[in-house]
């Protein structure tokens, strides 16, 4: 994708001097005098380490960077609007609320084994030969690592991560969903990508989501849930991968009921009144143990 300037290198090494304490002290931080680094290398700086942390405070990066307090707070809003934090009284954080989702580099860390056992479930379900949606989610990013080892598929994704891991995988035939690249989800997002995605039928969708509530599934961004949504009219069969820790919380937009869904997989840390809402709305749903794996 071409730079805008603006945008972090998720995948670069942090600038600057950070190192490890030994014995796992917290890492030694070294300022760097103002003007040393462009505005884009300490953005970049930034987002590094709000991903790392989870948190960070506006009096630390002050110190850091040799920057005002000005000049930091400018750096967090732009940041803030590219998706990659969310600004909070006297700093920064990655984690979500209601109304921001995490960058994608955050989420992919967070709940790995539960997300493993629940794509473990999943695979079961994706026969070879067919046709198959996966989403830009974190939690769905297991399963397309799988395919390749059982047999050929087409894999129909909106997932700049997951055309990756499989463009050069003989036996599947990927097809990418374009439209407006969104660097905090790694993917492809809008009215355009929805638009593509609706010209296309599958025979299982594998999707995810933020939130779930009161039987319905929610999400923080309105470009996400315009192509969920498309991708699941484009699909035969639908499945929700989600873990236990998205229950209870709360997202700005509707994606749909969990009624829509002919599945919902999640692992065995849900709680039990959970279990027994899913099973009073005759939602059908599957826990995937951890450490289990499926041939």
């Amino acid at each position: 994708m071409a730079d805008t300037g603006a945008t972090p290198d998720a995948s670069a090494p942090a600038t600057g001097a950070d190192r490890s304490a030994k014995g796992g002290d917290k890492a030694v931080r070294t300022a760097v005098p103002e003007g040393k680094l462009s505005p884009k290398d300490r953005r970049k700086r930034i987002a590094d380490r709000v991903l790392a942390e989870g948190q960070v405070s506006i009096e630390d990066l002050v110190q850091e960077l040799g920057v005002s307090q000005m000049t930091v707070h400018r750096d967090l809003d732009s940041l803030e609007h590219q998706g990659w934090l969310r600004k909070v009284r006297g700093g920064a954080t990655a984690a979500p609320n209601a109304l921001f989702e995490s960058n994608a580099r955050w989420r992919g860390n967070e709940q790995v084994a539960a997300k493993e056992a629940i794509c473990a479930a999943a695979l079961a379900i994706a026969e070879p030969g067919q046709a198959v949606i996966i989403d830009d989610s974190s939690t769905a990013l297991p399963l397309a690592r799988s395919l390749a080892s059982r047999g050929a598929y087409t894999v129909i994704t909106n997932s700049l991560q997951v055309i990756n891991e499989l463009a050069e995988e003989p036996d599947i035939r990927v097809i990418a969903l374009g439209g407006e690249y969104h660097a905090a989800f790694n993917a492809f997002l809008g009215m355009s990508t929805a638009d593509i995605a609706r010209s296309f039928r599958a025979d299982v969708a594998f999707l995810s989501t933020s939130a779930v509530d009161n039987g319905h599934c929610y999400h923080q961004a309105q470009e996400n849930v315009l192509v969920k949504r498309a991708l699941m009219a484009a699909a035969r069969r639908r499945v929700l991968l989600v873990d236990h820790s998205k229950f209870g919380r709360q997202a700005l937009y509707e994606l749909a009921p969990l009624a829509d869904f002919d599945l919902v997989i999640s692992d065995e840390q849900l709680p039990q009144e959970e279990r027994d809402a899913l099973q009073s709305l005759g939602v059908r749903y599957e826990l995937a143990a951890e450490g289990a794996h499926r041939a």
